[in-house]
Parts: structure tokens; sequence; C-alpha cells
């Protein structure tokens, strides 16, 4: 297996360098490091059968203020992969895709439904995944995967749960931004990583398709499991909601289950705790170094 990876400062790049250098010892991966938009790409895929396409540039709240770097990444960086898997004879790419392409529509979301993202993220995500499921017609197999607010361990330093965890576990307010009302589908990592697995052979091209967690869970609902797992009773700083926030996600996942057979397995209350305790370790990794 061939690994890229550009190791952005989407956030702090010495968290990626060290899953890179883990997955490189314990498996037989290879790392090419570089940008997408300007490597050789076609060396890289010269004996691939299925490209798993999920390099990009996450978060909403960013790209309100450097699009043209979401546009390069997300974007630009797909038009490059999918062209050098259309020179290379691979068989299938799978996308990554994100809930951000529905924006604040009807839930549940379906992917029938016209996208209508809010964001310059959920923008140059869909502009992303059409490109992938426009190359079915050049004879490429494409699959969309449109990923519900992934978490778990090891999950990105920018994202909420992350965030509150840390706070809590810190003995810090967390900070809320929006009342707590908005609902969230959250996908636990185990189960997003069996469902992209599945799409590499489903029977399913030139599709987009969900990957949520089964349940949509308010804010208000985390904190307070949060407390349980942490017996912090912390204080709450609320603030303004955030541009381009959306306020529910849910998916409908009859697609997932019908053309993957997929189904999620981990509960948001199981989930959250393995990554409540993945943060304490963590901490208490981090003090021991610094003892």
């Amino acid at each position: 297996m061939v690994g890229v990876d550009g190791f952005t400062d989407s956030y702090d790049p010495s968290e990626k360098l060290v899953r890179a250098a883990h997955l490189t010892r314990s498996t037989a991966t290879s790392l090419v490091t570089g940008d997408l938009v300007d490597l050789d790409l076609e060396p890289v895929m010269d004996t691939a059968d299925v490209v798993f396409h999920l390099a990009g540039r996450a978060g909403v709240r960013p790209s309100f203020s450097i699009e043209g770097r979401y546009v390069h990444d997300n974007v630009t960086a797909t038009e490059r992969v999918v062209a050098a898997c259309l020179n290379s004879g691979v068989r299938r790419i799978v996308y990554a895709s994100s809930s951000s392409v529905y924006g604040d529509g009807d839930t549940p979301f379906r992917e029938e439904a016209t996208p209508s993202p809010i964001s310059p993220y959920g923008r140059t995500k869909l502009q992303a995944e059409r490109c992938c499921l426009d190359s079915t017609a050049a004879g490429l197999e494409a699959v969309a995967l449109r990923y519900f607010t992934v978490y778990g361990p090891g999950q990105r330093p920018d994202m909420g749960l992350r965030i509150f965890a840390e706070a809590a576990l810190s003995a810090r307010p967390i900070t809320l931004l929006g009342d707590g009302s908005q609902r969230r589908d959250f996908t636990f990592v185990d189960d997003v990583i069996a469902a992209t697995v599945a799409a590499a052979d489903a029977p399913v091209s030139g599709l987009a398709v969900n990957v949520g967690g089964g349940s949509s869970v308010s804010l208000l609902d985390v904190l307070e499991l949060l407390r349980s797992l942490t017996a912090y009773d912390f204080e709450v700083d609320v603030q303004p909601f955030a541009r381009g926030d959306v306020r529910v996600t849910a998916a409908d996942l009859t697609r997932a289950a019908t053309l993957l057979g997929f189904r999620a397995a981990v509960p948001f209350e199981v989930g959250f705790a393995r990554e409540v305790a993945w943060v304490r370790d963590r901490f208490e990794g981090a003090e021991v170094r610094s003892a």
C-alpha cells in the first residue's frame, strides 16, 4: 500500500507526522510526501487498483477567510488525482466527501436531495465530489462517501468533541458556540473505516453515499455525557453561533445499507467514552514525559 500526504498546516503537522511514522513502521505502507497538485502522481498509481482519496482541507470556519487554499487543496488536488487515475488505469476511486454539501437542508439528508452548501468548505467538497463522480463517464468507477462528523481516538485537534474533552480534563471552561441545540450525526472512526473499505468493491459507481452514525445528538447532550465521563462539573462559556454552522445533521443511511452493507456499529455513548479515554491517556503520557 502507498500513502500520499502533504502534511499541510490545517492543524499542527507534528500530529500527522507521528501518525504517519507509526503507520509506516507497523504496516506494509510506504509514504510519498508532497502536494497533490504538484506531484507526478501517475508513477505512484502505476499498479493501483483502488485509490482512496481522503486528502483535503477540512473545517468550515477557516474556509471563509482562506477560500483559495480550500480550492487548491480540495478542488484542484482532486482534479489532479482523477486525471492520474484515468491515465494510470485505476479501476476505482473512493472519495471522502462531507455532509457539509447539504447545508441546512431538510433532515434526514438524502443523497437524492439537491445539495446546498453554505460555506466555502462545503462548496469545494461538492465540486470535488462532482469531479470524481463525473469521471465514471470516462470509465473510472467512482464512489463519493459523504462522511458525517467523524470522531474517536485520533480526532483532529480543531474539532469540537476533542476540544470539549481537553477542556474538561484540564478543568477549564468549555466554549460553546451557539445555544447547544445544534444536533450532529456523529460517526465513530471505526464505522467510517468499515464503510470506506466496503466501498472499494461494492456494487455501486457514479453515486454519493451517506456514512453516518445513525443518531443525531445535541451539543447539550454531548456536554452532559462529558460531565459523567470526566466527573467534572465544568463551566460553559456560551458564545454566538459560528458562521457557516448548520443547525442539524442527520443521515439517511438507506443507500449505505443497500449498496455497502453498512450499519453503524458504535453508539455515540460508547464512541465518545473511547475518545475521552484517549485524550486522558495523552494528558497522562505528557505528564510522565515532563516529570
